[in-house]
C-alpha cells in the first residue's frame, strides 16, 4: 500500500499516515470440525514534511511486535506520533512507548481486554515519565501527540493523546453479503479516537484547576494547541497530561481497512473522504 499511501500524503499537509488493510484467510485441520479464520494484515506509511525545514513526526510499523516477549498471541503494533516544539519527544516515543506497554504486561498469552488496557495506560505513563526526566537532564521540551494502535489476535486496540486520529472503515452490509451489484462495497467511514483540545469542557476545566488559562485563540497558555501529549515539560504543571483514551473492537468481515494519520491529514480530508478516497486507490 505504499504507493497508495504515499498518493494520499501528497493531498495533504506535511504529516505522515500509515494504512492498514485486512483481507480473510481461512484454514482447517483434516479432522477439525471448523474451520478457523483469520486475517492477514497489510500496511505501511508515507511522509512528507512539505514547506517544512526539518520532519518532527515520526511512524511505526510492526507486524509482528512480540519483540523479546513470550507468547504465542499474534501482537502487531502500528503507530504515529506528531511532534511539536521539536522531533526530539517524537522520536522518543517511537522508540520506547511500545516496549513499555509490553512491558507492562500486554497479554501474549490469552487475551484480557481489562489487562490490555491497563498495560496501555501503564506504558504511556511510563514513556512521560521517562521522556519528561530525559527533556529535563537534555534541556529540550519538545511534545508529542499519538494515535497507536495493537491487534492482539482479532481484538484491536487504539490509544490516543491530542488530536491525531484513527478512522475506521467498516461495511455498511452484514457478514456474507455481498455487497452493491460492482463488487465494491460501501464503507462507512468510523472515528475511533477522540480528539484532546483545551477549548472541550472536560479538558478546560482540568487546566483551569491546574492553574492555566485556554486564551481567546483557543490554545493552552496562549501556545500550545492541544491538551493531551507526551512531554512538553513546560506544559505538565498546567494541565496537560498523557493520559490517552482506548478503544477496542474485534475484527470481522465488515472491517476493510484503517487509517492513522496526524491533524495535518484530517485538516484536509473530512473521514468520509479520506475512507472513499482509500478504497478507490484500493479498487
Amino acid at each position: 500500500m505504499n504507493e497508495n499511501a504515499e498518493t494520499l500524503k501528497r493531498e495533504a499537509d506535511s504529516e505522515p499516515v500509515v494504512a492498514l488493510k485486512k483481507s480473510r484467510i481461512e484454514s482447517s485441520e483434516e479432522n477439525a470440525a471448523a474451520k478457523e479464520v483469520t486475517f492477514h494484515i497489510e500496511a505501511d506509511a508515507a511522509e512528507d514534511k512539505g514547506s517544512r525545514h526539518t520532519m518532527e513526526d515520526a511512524w511505526v510499523v510492526l507486524h509482528d511486535a512480540a519483540l523479546d516477549s513470550p507468547g504465542t498471541l499474534r501482537c502487531a503494533h502500528y503507530a504515529i506520533y506528531d511532534g511539536h516544539g521539536g522531533r526530539l519527544a517524537a522520536e522518543y516515543a517511537q522508540k520506547h512507548l511500545h516496549g513499555n506497554v509490553l512491558s507492562a504486561g500486554l497479554p501474549r498469552e490469552l487475551l484480557d481486554v481489562k489487562t490490555a488496557k491497563r498495560s496501555i495506560l501503564d506504558g504511556f505513563r511510563k514513556t512521560d515519565e521517562s521522556l519528561l526526566q530525559e527533556s529535563a537532564e537534555g534541556g529540550w521540551q519538545d511534545g508529542a501527540t499519538a494515535v497507536c494502535l495493537w491487534v492482539l489476535g482479532q481484538k484491536v486496540f487504539v490509544a490516543n493523546v491530542g488530536d491525531a486520529k484513527a478512522v475506521l472503515a467498516r461495511s455498511t452490509i452484514p457478514d456474507g453479503s455481498q455487497g452493491h451489484s460492482d463488487g465494491v462495497h460501501a464503507l462507512k467511514a468510523i472515528v475511533l479516537t477522540r480528539e484532546h483540545k483545551p477549548i472541550f469542557p472536560q479538558e478546560r476545566a482540568r487546566i483551569q484547576k491546574a492553574g492555566g488559562f485556554v486564551s481567546s485563540n483557543g490554545r493552552l497558555q496562549g501556545r500550545l494547541e492541544v491538551s493531551r501529549a507526551l512531554g512538553d515539560r513546560q506544559f505538565k504543571k498546567v494541565g496537560v497530561i498523557a493520559t490517552p483514551d482506548i478503544q477496542s473492537f474485534d475484527l470481522t468481515d465488515r472491517e476493510h481497512f484503517i487509517i492513522l494519520g496526524c491533524d495535518g491529514l484530517w485538516g484536509v480530508f473530512g473521514p468520509s473522504d479520506a475512507v472513499d478516497f482509500v478504497q478507490k486507490l484500493l479498487n
